[in-house]
């Protein structure tokens, strides 16, 4: 039976895949020339205009590489340019936002127990949010901040911190996580596409004309690109979060999340300081490791409140809760599965329910009605390895229970 539901998995799974595989290059490419800019040296003979050159060797050949601090005296016929890797990872990942949180929002974006939105209202939140940091951040940068770099970065870290908090007050903690890398991902791929790109057209253009480039305009660029390194590691972080509920129903992830940005710094830093041929800050690997050891202890201070048996229903999952299947579902769920899925998990080794999702209520399992069907009914994803034993009558009676009730649709009024 090829429905709706299906597809739009595999169609979530392809630009998943094309998220990571740009988001690859994008970041390969951003620490390549991270460490090649560090690592240049000063050397007799350089041409003029040469701020440094750097000698490689890799694939059986040796590569010699001159940096140009503003432009070389002409424009080379052959020119490369790093943008696409950026505008690809930020167009599949609003991709993917859109095909998982936005199309699946009553179960992955809307959390009741702490706001009740209607699905619209959630969407419109989800997206003038991520371009509040933009304007905020590049507004910063143009001030006076410019030339205090340092404060600048605490600035930043400090609106990162506020959105943090601020996701966590109105999406799930897995959204919130999630919406706080795509929040600093668009800062990120804004300043490629408004500023360094421009900057470097401009410089382009001067070569053209035969005007003499305004160092200006790369040492501008340059601030973002390093700004741009340093939150490279959180956004992975808050990317893969999604998979690890010990980091996103945490109560306190919005403080997990500032520790990681924290993390993002230190590694970096330590990576910076080899590339740059400088006594190696060792001292990072501790920082890191206490920082690490915070986010873990948070971890066990409280979960976040689930959605519990009061908490409205929405007309889709009121469906599912009144289908005739419902009541031999129930039992099936309660008794494979309540055992993870629950607010305090009885299976030794489970920390927190898997995905968040718990399965003690008739609202909550209604909520997670697509999630079980493919989880459970479709596939035999869960429960791993089959622990608790789902025959497959069993299997088939979450089938035909998502499919009496949804049909072929993938979501429902």
């Amino acid at each position: 039976m090829m429905d709706l539901v299906i597809l739009h998995d595999w169609a979530a799974f392809a630009i998943r895949w094309v998220h990571v595989i740009t988001a690859i290059a994008w970041i390969g490419s951003s620490f390549y020339f991270i460490a090649l800019d560090l690592a240049l040296q000063k050397a007799p003979g350089l041409p003029g205009g040469a701020h440094g050159e750097e000698w490689q060797v890799h694939g059986g050949g040796f590569y010699h590489i001159t940096k140009y601090l503003v432009a070389p005296a002409r424009l080379p016929e052959h020119l490369t340019w790093f943008k696409w890797e950026s505008y690809s990872t930020w167009l599949s990942g609003a991709a993917l936002l859109m095909v998982l949180y936005w199309a699946q929002a009553e179960l992955f974006l809307i959390d009741p127990a702490k706001m009740e939105l209607s699905v619209w209202a959630a969407i419109l939140i989800s997206a003038a949010s991520l371009s509040i940091g933009w304007l905020i951040y590049d507004r910063l940068c143009k001030s006076g901040l410019a030339e205090r770099p340092i404060q600048l970065m605490l600035l930043l870290f400090v609106l990162l911190v506020v959105m943090a908090w601020g996701y966590n007050q109105v999406f799930t903690g897995r959204a919130a996580l999630l919406h706080l890398g795509a929040f600093t991902a668009t800062i990120m791929s804004a300043n490629v596409f408004f500023i360094i790109m421009p900057n470097q057209r401009i410089v382009v253009q001067d070569l053209k004309t035969g005007r003499k480039p305004d160092p200006k305009y790369g040492k501008i660029a340059k601030l973002r690109s390093t700004h741009n390194n340093y939150l490279t590691l959180p956004v992975i972080f808050l990317m893969l979060s999604n998979h690890y509920p010990l980091a996103f129903a945490s109560e306190y992830n919005w403080l997990i999340a500032a520790l990681v940005f924290l993390m993002g710094v230190t590694i970096r830093h330590f990576f910076n300081t080899m590339h740059a041929r400088r006594k190696w800050p060792w001292w990072t690997w501790g920082v890191t490791a206490l920082l690490f050891l915070a986010c873990v202890w948070l971890s066990t201070l409280g979960t976040q409140r689930l959605p519990d048996e009061e908490t409205r229903l929405t007309a889709r999952e009121a469906r599912f809760a009144a289908d005739p299947h419902f009541e031999q579902v129930r039992d099936i769920v309660m008794g494979r599965c309540s055992m993870c899925h629950a607010a305090e998990p009885g299976w030794p080794g489970i920390a927190a329910a898997p995905k968040g999702f718990a399965f003690e209520t008739d609202a909550q399992i209604a909520r997670a009605a697509r999630e079980i069907y493919l989880q459970a009914g479709l596939t035999d994803a869960m429960p791993p390895a089959n622990v608790s034993f789902i025959e497959p009558e069993e299997r088939a009676v979450l089938r035909d229970w998502f499919r009496a009730v949804n049909g072929g649709r993938l979501a429902s009024n």
